[in-house]
């Protein structure tokens, strides 16, 4: 559970960072906005596949969203 935290805070302070909107990252990624949401509140278990959707959609390493 501590690393889905982890994920979820830095997906948000990344995208906030960049200006963008839960609808923003949504379009971007080709994900709905709904499952961002879940993303940020730690509630979905994202898959791989996702991390690098969502790491490319803020232009960041995949890992960067994985760090501590």
């Amino acid at each position: 559970m501590e690393l889905r935290r982890i994920f979820a805070t830095n997906i948000k302070r990344l995208r906030k960072e960049r200006g963008m909107s839960q609808e923003d990252l949504a379009f971007e990624s080709g994900l709905h906005r709904t499952y961002i949401s879940g993303i940020e509140r730690g509630i979905r278990n994202v898959g791989l596949d996702n991390i690098g959707v969502i790491a490319a959609a803020l232009k960041v390493a995949p890992e960067a969203l994985l760090r501590a």
